[in-house]
């Protein structure tokens, strides 16, 4: 008692399990032996029918018939029906073993659900030798259809040559020996090599995986949230924020970027209404203020290209969402009304239903800002949209079905919108009150410099790029210009070799000012060279090397270069360390005006009078320079300071009053005030009897006279 109770719950089911199996085993065997009689008795009474007929056969058919069942038991050994028998018991539980395995798979989370142990090679061995229990079967004489079936699926195995787990295909061949109707087949679905390996890249990331590196797709996801929050409360901080974001990286990439989200904004946005196109607008010409024109211009030429593939597909609500942006751009002085004007001519030239709606859209939003920026391109628009209105009408007229653009309301209220403008009815919704916020905000940045001239609608969609300044490194090379290509990069590296050979030449002496000096000379542009010179990250007192570097370039040129001054702007305006910097070069350069050649002396009046002039610096910066003192005006320092206010007194009369009104409201710079109305009357106005000088000067004398320092 104590032993069966001391068996285990998994003993007690193998042996249950064992015992169904052998009762199922021996009524199968049942069933064979009764139906060998019944086939036994059915040809013994044919055969008995045939002897009748024929007649002397009998005898010698049935002992043949006998000889071959003793052959066919002789055959059968007794390991092979132990073999037979051992087949049948495992048979019936190797289905309730697979379902076990599959749950216990499921539960410890087994790859490819299946508990495979580890592969101890003796698999290499044994993979030339047929299987036993095929052999065994086939032997002795159990033809069934699951046999060969076995013999097909091991064939085509071996032929695959797939390894499987040694305890899932013994489970596998059982089955399918036991069973004469149904095989059980589990196929490992196992997963390519390179499937395996790759490296997984979440659900949010698969769609620009291979288009963009994950740090440009953290700044596109940055920006499209930015501007989804954008409305016109909040449309000064996200600017500034994704003008911040732009600085970050490269300008091609941020122009990229940002542009590809604000046109996509639009385009694949619900309908806008005017707020909606205006906040975008404020946005974009925002960002033009901030980071610079060619931002706009890229967004225009994305826009243009937008434009044109929505309206291939004829999507009308994406084709109004553009059509507002654009022409709150014009509103807002991103670009001009000659843009626009290209746009309606191309649309007055076809004038479909879709055209109706873009050309009413325009005029609703800015038709009165487009008749006083100019008129007379107005009266030709109408004159062209009246002349094919009759052309469309006589052709309707002309033909049974006639034109349904024609009689729409639609092309209706279009001309009735185009006579109101013609005769100068202002409507409601262009009055100039509406986004006096947005404006407001767009003059404090002064947005009338990055008005964009004669852009045409046709040159932001040409193809070939002529023209297109705003792609300059953009546009990839072709197979065609090549060897130009080659040429190019060629002489770029001579150009580099030959800055450094420069920067030597000119006493650049140590990397840093090489560096800046190589940046400064080699900038596409002030904005390039700018960009640049702010990612050297130059820590503590390095960056006074900057302006030491720049005004010492603008001396060695045998002409003078504005480029310079237009940089020594911009570094002042983004840091008061480069105006301090600036002013203390300038100072130790006025004590080398004895020693300095005649070149260097006029660019350095020049530089410091432009500089003056774009209110970088003021006239204080001559307090150490004792304009009064006879000992101190030496031939080559008068010759220097005429030429200073004489380049000074070539600007108009207002920016003379505003320069010398700078330093007349301040008391500590009373010496200062005396010395220059001294000099310029002695040494300036004295020695040029012209009429514009004496002018000029007294302009300047009552500018310095003016305690209020009122600017004009």
């Amino acid at each position: 008692m104590e032993k069966v109770e001391a068996k285990s719950r998994r003993e007690k089911r193998k042996e249950s399990r064992l015992e169904k199996s052998r009762n199922r085993f021996q009524s199968w065997v049942q069933h064979q032996g009764t139906k060998k009689k019944k086939n036994a008795a059915l040809n013994d009474s044919s055969r008995g029918g045939a002897e009748m007929k024929f007649g002397g056969k009998s005898d010698s058919s049935r002992k043949r018939r006998k000889n071959a069942v003793e052959s066919k038991s002789k055959s059968n050994s007794k390991f092979q029906e132990f073999l037979r028998m051992d087949m049948g018991l495992a048979a019936a539980g190797a289905e309730e073993d697979l379902e076990m395995e599959r749950r216990l798979a499921k539960k410890l989370k087994v790859k490819d659900g299946r508990l495979a142990g580890l592969d101890d090679g003796l698999n290499m061995i044994f993979e030339d030798l047929d299987p036993i229990e095929d052999s065994v079967v086939v032997n002795g004489g159990v033809e069934d259809g699951g046999s060969e079936k076995l013999l097909r699926s091991d064939k085509k195995m071996r032929s695959k040559k797939k390894k499987k787990p040694r305890e899932s295909e013994v489970a596998e061949e059982v089955i399918a020996g036991a069973s004469d109707t149904e095989i059980i087949e589990e196929p490992c679905a196992e997963k390519p090599a390179a499937e395996r390996k790759a490296k997984y890249v979440a659900p949010h990331l698969r769609g620009c995986a291979n288009a963009e590196s994950e740090e440009i797709s953290q700044i596109r996801r940055r920006v499209r949230g930015l501007l989804n929050r954008l409305s016109e409360l909040n449309v000064e901080s996200i600017t500034e924020e994704v003008a911040t974001i732009f600085r970050s990286v490269s300008r091609s990439v941020g122009c990229q970027v940002i542009g590809d989200e604000v046109v996509a904004s639009c385009s694949g946005g619900p309908r806008g209404n005017e707020q909606y196109g205006a906040v975008f607008a404020a946005f974009v010409s925002g960002m033009a203020c901030l980071v610079g024109v060619d931002f706009s211009a890229k967004l225009l030429a994305s826009l243009a290209k937008s434009f044109e593939d929505e309206y291939s597909k004829e999507d009308s609500l994406s084709l109004r969402n553009l059509t507002l942006l654009l022409s709150y751009l014009c509103i807002f002085g991103a670009c001009s009304s000659d843009l626009l004007y290209d746009l309606l001519s191309e649309l007055g030239k076809r004038l479909t239903e879709l055209d109706v709606a873009t050309i009413l859209t325009i005029l609703q939003c800015c038709g009165m800002k487009l008749r006083g920026d100019d008129p007379s391109a107005m009266k030709d628009f109408v004159l062209s949209i009246q002349n094919r209105v009759n052309v469309l009408k006589s052709y309707s007229e002309g033909t049974q079905d006639g034109n349904p653009n024609i009689n729409s309301k639609r092309m209706e209220f279009m001309l009735e919108t185009i006579c109101d403008i013609k005769n100068n009815k202002r409507r409601l919704k262009e009055d100039p009150a509406h986004h006096t916020r947005l404006k407001k905000w767009l003059q404090k940045l002064r947005a009338e410099d990055i008005l964009l001239r004669g852009l045409k609608w046709s040159k932001l969609l040409d193809p070939e790029k002529k023209g297109q300044w705003w792609l300059s490194g953009d546009v990839a090379p072709t197979t065609e210009n090549i060897d130009d290509v080659a040429t190019t990069i060629n002489m770029e590296v001579l150009e580099a070799q030959k800055l450094v050979q420069l920067a030597a030449a000119q006493r650049m002496n140590t990397d840093l000012r090489r560096a800046i000096f190589c940046i400064i000379m080699s900038g596409e542009d002030y904005i390039d060279a700018f960009e640049k010179l702010l990612r050297l990250d130059l820590s503590g007192k390095q960056d006074r090397e900057i302006m030491r570097v720049l005004v010492d370039c603008c001396l060695h040129e045998k002409m003078f270069n504005k480029y310079y001054t237009v940089l020594a702007s911009k570094l002042c305006s983004h840091d008061k360390n480069h105006k301090f910097s600036l002013q203390y070069c300038l100072w130790d350069h006025f004590k080398e005006l004895d020693t300095m050649e005649l070149n260097r002396s006029m660019n350095l009046a020049r530089f410091v009078a432009e500089m003056l002039a774009s209110f970088s610096l003021s006239l204080a910066i001559l307090k150490s320079v004792d304009l009064a003192n006879p000992v101190y005006l030496t031939p080559k320092r008068i010759m220097h300071f005429r030429m200073l206010f004489e380049s000074i007194f070539e600007n108009s009369d207002a920016l003379v009053w505003n320069i010398f009104t700078r330093v007349s409201a301040l008391p500590e710079l009373e010496m200062l005030r005396s010395s220059l109305i001294f000099f310029m009357k002695q040494y300036v106005v004295a020695a040029n009897t012209e009429k514009p000088l004496a002018s000029k000067f007294k302009i300047a004398k009552k500018a310095l006279d003016n305690v209020a320092g009122i600017l004009m």
